[in-house]
């Protein structure tokens, strides 16, 4: 089954067939995706520039500019692609789908910034500087990015971040792994009550703080070369020499694993609150007073 449309102007779509895989290529703007019972539909708020053309090709929704590939958006050539779309004419495009929960999406885009809630299959964005919203996502995720901010909020599949200057944000954690690498983009994580810790942090010069509820199970490890160290946990125990500094420890039976590595960032482990109590805001806090 093969269909195609040719959108030059706001315009709703609803497609009949079924959608197991949705791909979009866009350049700037907006694009929401959302999972929904019932058919496909797209809709097209905003559009400058040339017109976007739709595919539906045996069950892959694709939506994109005739002119674009994906290996446009491949992470090593994130930087050289804005680059090259910033000098052509302007496009924009905002643009809105909902798609099955069971179905694999695949975004890329130059500036756009991007939404996606709801999903249960795979989840992969490539973006040059657009923002990233993750929402109650259970499959795969993937997300990279040259200087857009990346946010995940209970998403409970394996997520991998990969950043050079942009901030990641992780609020309720609710499980599987979470692996960042990052150059200088501040990561923040918050760890849900009663998962398996499973995490590991990269970061050159950025901030790393994270948040983990008591009681927990797992053994830290966290080391910087030159940046603070600080932790709200008694069980763990700062080490080092020469400017290096380790934070080291089990909490619990130390079944999970935390792992932060930086260069000359800082590294915060706080303590959630307990459910009964109220939620208390996440924020960086490199002042402790077990600070070394």
């Amino acid at each position: 089954m093969s269909e195609q449309w040719t959108v030059s102007a706001p315009q709703k779509l609803t497609i009949d067939g079924e959608v197991t895989r949705l791909r979009v290529r866009t350049i700037a703007g907006a694009v929401n995706v959302v999972a929904a019972d019932g058919p496909a539909r797209i809709e097209v708020t905003e559009l400058e520039g040339p017109p976007l053309t739709v595919t539906l090709v045996d069950g892959e929704l694709t939506v994109t500019y005739d002119d674009l590939t994906w290996k446009d958006f491949s992470w090593k050539s994130l930087l050289p692609f804005l680059r090259k779309w910033s000098e052509h004419a302007r496009r924009r495009a905002v643009v809105s789908l909902t798609v099955p929960a069971g179905a694999k999406v695949e975004l890329g885009s130059a500036s756009s910034d991007t939404v996606i809630s709801g999903i249960t299959a795979p989840v992969t964005v490539h973006s040059a500087s657009g923002s990233t919203t993750l929402v109650g996502l259970s499959g795969k995720v993937e997300a990279n990015t040259a200087s857009g901010s990346v946010q995940a909020q209970g998403v409970s599949g394996d997520l991998r971040v990969n950043t050079v200057s942009g901030e990641l944000t992780v609020f309720e954690g609710t499980g599987g792994s979470i692996k960042a690498n990052s150059v200088s983009g501040a990561v923040t994580v918050d760890l849900a009550q009663d998962n398996t810790i499973d995490v590991n942090l990269t970061n050159v010069s950025g901030e790393v703080a994270v948040r983990i509820p008591a009681p927990s199970d797992a053994k830290v490890h966290a080391n910087t070369t030159s940046g603070s160290v600080s932790s709200a946990f008694d069980e763990l125990h700062v080490g080092g020499s020469w400017g290096a500094k380790q934070l080291t420890g089990t909490l619990g039976k130390g079944t999970g694993k935390l792992k932060i590595t930086t260069v000359s960032g800082s590294v915060a482990l706080l303590r959630r609150p307990a459910p009964e109590d109220d939620a208390a805001p996440l924020a960086l806090d490199f002042n402790k007073e077990d600070q070394a």
